[in-house]
């Protein structure tokens, strides 16, 4: 007898997980499978990649607890298509059947796995479909003299690098220019890499600038 585990989700806490409970308890029994545990997710979006029960479900799949598992539709498992290919790929590299009652969809058959493929193919297409608007879009923008990406940022880089290098912490300088600490590091490290490693840094500052570079 196989061993099947049943997976079901409720988007909002005044929804309940017992009517798909209950349909796929009885479509285990129909098919002659062993309920070896029922994961559930309550109140959870299914745009959400991480979930509790979700998680804890593939990792006991990875560790081979069940070779069938059972939901109640596709949209329980995922809202997005490439979550949920990327799932049922995975379920399919562990060798378990996947099976969808709304949909009737049972990767053990072949008409089931012509379906997964499918969708995957459709999936792709849509990819490529974006990507070349995306480029087709950028394209147009250069012809038309427009600046692709982000703006440059409109600070006083020396008063930055002057600051910092006078003794001013990260954070002061941050906070006073309203830039990143990040940012910060990045203009200091170009500075001294433009001067050659001339500029004389202030005692309190050399082993905390190089430190922040590093990290």
């Amino acid at each position: 007898m196989k061993k099947a585990a049943i997976y079901t989700r409720v988007s909002t806490p005044d929804q309940h997980v017992e009517t798909q409970l209950y349909d796929l308890r009885k479509l285990a029994a129909q098919r002659g499978f062993e309920v070896s545990r029922e994961y559930c997710d309550r109140g959870i979006s299914g745009s959400k990649a991480r979930r509790p029960g979700l998680d804890a479900m593939m990792n006991d799949a990875r560790r081979g607890e069940f070779s069938v598992l059972l939901v109640a539709a596709f949209d329980r498992v995922a809202r997005s298509t490439k979550n949920f290919l990327e799932i049922v790929d995975e379920l399919h590299d562990l060798e378990i059947e996947f099976i969808s009652a709304r949909e009737a969809i049972d990767t053990s058959t072949p008409m089931g796995k012509m379906f997964v493929t499918l969708i995957g193919s459709i999936a792709e297409l849509e990819k490529s479909i974006l990507v070349e608007r995306i480029r087709a879009g950028m394209r147009r923008a250069r012809m038309e003299g427009q600046r692709l990406g982000r703006a440059p940022l409109d600070i006083n880089r020396s008063a930055i690098v002057s600051d910092r290098l006078s003794g001013l912490s990260l954070t002061e300088v941050a906070k006073k220019y309203r830039v990143s600490r990040a940012t910060v590091v990045r203009l200091v490290k170009e500075k001294r890499g433009s001067s050659q490693g001339l500029i004389p840094l202030h005692p309190e500052v050399t082993d905390s600038v190089e430190l922040e570079v590093a990290v």
